[in-house]
């Protein structure tokens, strides 16, 4: 027997969520299907434990995707601070870290319960939203205006679906590229995804940085156009830590990676610091404002020897560019398995900006980190599940 919604939501994370309560509230019957054991997996490991939910200074510029200005709607009408009304509206109390970044104080779990008390109180609206957890996804199909799932050994119908199953990005909680699978099958393209927000790996002359692994410094990454203030951390693998992160998702195979570590110092710094101690060494120099196992490295990389004040003022300025950008030749990222998020994913041009529906087969959706759009670090990517959810959600 087909049991029958008004929309299926597959994907029981962030955005598929916000798009079922969304419509759950406004009268609809949802189903959401999600193989996951339980809603809201990758909630519950985000900001180590804590989700970081959104971010204050959200804006269409600090996502990339094919179209940069698809993800502006969205986000116009759904903002951080309408999120940051409904965890307030629950009660969960919260703080703001660096960079406009918003954790709970407790605990990832209060997210996920909130979500579900959301979809619970669409009764009250005349709605209905059930979710089906530890099913797995069988046939999807379209015909006559529907589209039926198989599910376990359930079959569901309705005129909507909604493709909420995120990317590949942290495989052993379940992630695969089903909902590229699935948008193929709709005709719609995919913009090739690949792991962002991920640690990078070095080998060859690099290789030597491993014996920084644990050292972390504040600096200036750069790749792909975009540069991040923030802190790098040295890895037995390579490179890691949030400035590194950020840039993951503009970098590609084949291109370095500039790490500025002095961002903070002024041009001539170093010549500077001849005239006023000239019987400091450059190690010495650079232990001033980098930790000492970093100092000695780069001191022995640039291999100027003796106090300051016996080099040459031309080599102590070829140093201090090296410093402002010093290149790293990554030979690929730690995958999937290390990656917070998936770049690339259903391609925008194939989706309208204001209901994340295909503009060329009636009744489909797609959300989330499904689609081609990806937030810098720090809950940007959160904040696009909530306001694509929603935008869905007030569509089906």
């Amino acid at each position: 027997m087909t049991e029958t919604f008004d929309a299926i939501v597959l994907g029981a994370g962030a955005a598929g969520l916000m798009c079922a309560l969304t419509a759950g509230q406004r009268g609809r019957r949802v189903l959401v299907i999600d193989h996951a054991d339980a809603p809201g997996k990758k909630i519950l490991i985000s900001g180590g434990g804590r989700c970081n939910f959104t971010n204050v200074h959200t804006a269409p510029d600090r996502f990339l995707s094919a179209n940069p200005h698809f993800a502006r709607s969205a986000l116009s009408r759904y903002s951080p601070q309408n999120f940051l009304d409904l965890v307030e509206r629950h009660g969960i109390a919260w703080h703001e870290k660096t960079l406009g970044q918003l954790f709970c104080n407790g605990s990832a779990r209060q997210i996920v319960a909130m979500l579900l008390e959301e979809c619970a109180a669409a009764q009250a609206s005349g709605g209905h939203v059930e979710v089906a957890c530890g099913a797995t996804i069988g046939a999807v199909d379209h015909a006559d205006g529907l589209y039926r799932v198989g599910f376990g050994a359930r079959v569901a119908s309705a005129p909507a679906l909604v493709i909420a199953t995120g990317g590949p990005s942290i495989p052993k909680m379940g992630a695969t590229g089903f909902a590229y699978e699935l948008a193929r099958k709709f005709g719609l393209k995919v913009v090739q995804p690949r792991p962002a927000l991920v640690p990078l790996t070095l080998s060859g002359e690099d290789a030597l940085f491993a014996s920084l692994s644990g050292v972390a410094a504040e600096v200036m990454a750069r790749a792909g156009g975009a540069a991040f203030r923030e802190a790098a951390l040295f890895t037995h693998r390579g490179l890691s830590g949030p400035a590194i992160l950020q840039v993951s998702s503009f970098w590609r195979h084949g291109e370095a990676v500039g790490i500025d570590f002095v961002p903070t110092a002024s041009a001539g710094w170093l010549v500077a610091a001849k005239r006023t101690t000239p019987r400091t060494t450059l190690r010495r120099a650079l232990g001033q404002v980098l930790p000492d196992r970093l100092s000695q490295v780069l001191g022995e990389q640039l291999a100027l020897a003796g106090d300051l004040g016996n080099l040459p003022d031309r080599a102590l300025a070829a140093a201090e560019a090296r410093l402002a950008d010093w290149q790293f030749l990554p030979n690929g990222t730690e995958g999937y398995a290390k990656a917070e998020v998936t770049a690339g994913g259903i391609a925008t041009d194939g989706l309208s900006q204001k209901t994340m529906a295909a503009q060329h087969v009636p009744g489909l959706y797609a959300i989330g980190e499904a689609v081609d759009v990806t937030g810098w670090l720090g809950g940007y990517n959160f904040q696009w599940a909530w306001a694509s959810g929603a935008a869905a959600g007030n569509a089906v």
